[in-house]
């Protein structure tokens, strides 16, 4: 009966820590990468700022792939604490968060395009150098949306783990409001994204 208790217990904390590494290389890669070297509307500058700290736009890369890790692992574990509330419910969450993170992953190689520009400078001597700064940093600001269309599939399983978590009474049911919330929130900003980019900035 104790290991019952312990167990998803523990879960729960590894589920936390998760979380947290998630949070910490995301604002690594977003604030302290991508802020500092993308100028915005202006390609020229955004391609001499990569090239000219290149390691710190690779480690951004890096660390954005590697958070996914402990972000998938996170979502197994808070899945798996509600399976029992509603077996359905729950691997329709998992299923809906690992396209999220799927989508994510190979969202990326658009960061890598400026790399690519640069390690490639031969192949594509064809293209003027204004040619190839308008490409990288047109991936660049196409991240953003691919970023939006991941987010749709993770308000899918916000929306899910909030349901679960009013079903179970495990958790105060003021989190799975909140969840729900957050859910909804996302999947109205990814449509505004594609359906009004205006919107979608205010939002």
């Amino acid at each position: 009966m104790e290991q019952g208790v312990v167990e998803p217990a523990r879960q729960a904390r590894v589920a936390g820590l998760c979380y947290l590494l998630v949070i910490a290389g995301g604002l690594f890669a977003e604030v302290v990468v991508r802020e500092s070297l993308v100028v915005p509307g202006d390609a020229a500058a955004t391609a001499r700022a990569i090239a000219a700290d290149e390691a710190l736009w690779r480690w951004g890369l890096a660390v954005h792939l590697l958070y996914l890790v402990p972000g998938l692992v996170m979502n197994v574990l808070v899945c798996g604490l509600f399976r029992a509330v509603e077996p359905t419910l729950a691997r329709l969450a998992l299923v809906l968060s690992v396209a999220s993170v799927t989508i994510e992953a190979l969202n990326l190689l658009q960061l890598y395009v400026p790399l690519a520009m640069m390690e490639e400078g031969g192949a594509l001597a064809t293209l003027g150098e204004e040619q190839r700064q308008a490409l990288s940093y047109l991936a660049v600001r196409l991240f953003p949306t691919g970023f939006g269309f991941a987010l749709l599939f993770f308000a899918g399983f916000c929306v899910l783990v909030g349901a679960l978590i009013l079903r179970s009474r495990l958790v105060p049911r003021l989190i799975g409001l909140l969840m729900i919330l957050a859910g909804v929130c996302y999947a109205v900003n990814t449509l505004a994204l594609v359906l009004s980019p205006a919107l979608s900035d205010r939002l």
